[in-house]
């Protein structure tokens, strides 16, 4: 008896169709898994070669700032010149030897502005006990700028002139140690601040010359020194289109200590003056037109009160040295 169609097998499915439904569901499957791993925020016509460019540059962005925090919280570095002390002939103790050292007043200005002071002692390639292979460069390289405190007279002997008393004679040992400091930085592009002595020695540098002594030269000019010291004051303008003119925007002069009986006589080259005393006309600050801050003050911005409102507030002064300080220090 034959089967009736109810009672048939169902027929066989396709192998070929099993096959085919089967590769849609895992492709399913791995399609809804990837949906699931890769987050939804981001691009899908990103690759992988555009996402790790991205990935680089945030990082490199992140590193990038934190060098820059880090050039700008490093406080500055800044070298003073050495005072030197030379035996006294017959002494015992401390005074039978050579003695550098700096004033105070000059180390705590420059530090009122949050920076670090470094002494720079002479280098001695030859000495007999210590030899050493640092030299000025080096200091140069490493510190941010340089100020060259005042002291001893400035011998005539370094432009070239015969002392006209023998009290004049200055300190010949101390000038060929300040002149290579001087030029060292100078060729490193770092900035200069000459203070008194450091003023006349940056006119010596650049062929300058100096009034050995301004009462005996130049007897009709005001009296710039006597025992007073520190508190002997007198006037100082700012000649037109100087930059302590534009510094000082609003004010035809100002009131200075004095403290010096040697004076720029004849400019260096590529110098420009920045101040005269008044009335008298003696140079009171210069500055070297050829580097981005190279610049001599005749007086003792040491000795001024910061926000007085009698001596002359050198502060932008400072303010502006330590500015080009920052820009050059790489």
């Amino acid at each position: 008896m034959s089967a009736g169609p109810d009672d048939q097998d169902p027929p066989q499915a396709n192998p070929q169709r099993r096959a085919s439904d089967h590769g849609d569901r895992r492709q399913h499957e791995r399609k809804t898994h990837h949906d699931q791993a890769t987050p939804r925020y981001l691009d899908p016509g990103d690759t992988v070669f555009s996402l790790w460019g991205r990935v680089i540059m945030a990082r490199y962005r992140r590193i990038a700032a934190a060098a820059t925090r880090h050039i700008i919280q490093r406080p500055l570095h800044i070298g003073v010149s050495a005072r030197i002390f030379h035996p006294e002939p017959g002494a015992t103790g401390l005074r039978s030897k050579n003695l550098q050292y700096l004033e105070e007043s000059i180390a705590q200005w420059v530090m009122s502005r949050d920076v670090l002071v470094f002494m720079i002692p002479t280098v001695n390639t030859e000495g007999l006990l210590h030899p050493s292979n640092i030299r000025l460069r080096d200091y140069a390289k490493h510190l941010d700028g340089l100020v060259l405190q005042g002291g001893a007279d400035v011998s005539p002997q370094s432009y070239s002139e015969t002392p006209t008393r023998p009290e004049w004679g200055g300190d010949r040992a101390r000038d060929m140690y300040e002149l290579e400091l001087l030029h060292e930085f100078v060729e490193a592009g770092k900035p200069v601040l000459g203070i008194c002595r450091g003023c006349q020695l940056i006119n010596v540098a650049f062929g300058g010359t100096l009034y050995q002594d301004i009462a005996t030269e130049m007897p009709e000019s005001l009296a710039h020194v006597n025992d007073e010291y520190d508190r002997n004051r007198h006037e100082i303008s700012f000649p037109a289109g100087s930059s302590l003119a534009r510094l000082f925007k609003g004010r035809a002069t100002g009131l200075v200590n004095s403290i010096h009986h040697q004076a720029v006589k004849t400019l260096g080259r590529d110098m420009a003056v920045e101040a005269l005393s008044v009335p008298d006309n003696m140079v009171e600050a210069i500055r070297y037109r050829k580097a981005p801050f190279v610049m001599g003050l005749q007086w003792h911005p040491e000795f001024h009160r910061a926000g007085g409102v009698e001596l002359l507030d050198c502060t932008a002064i400072l303010d502006n040295f330590l500015r080009v300080a920052r820009e050059t220090r790489f």
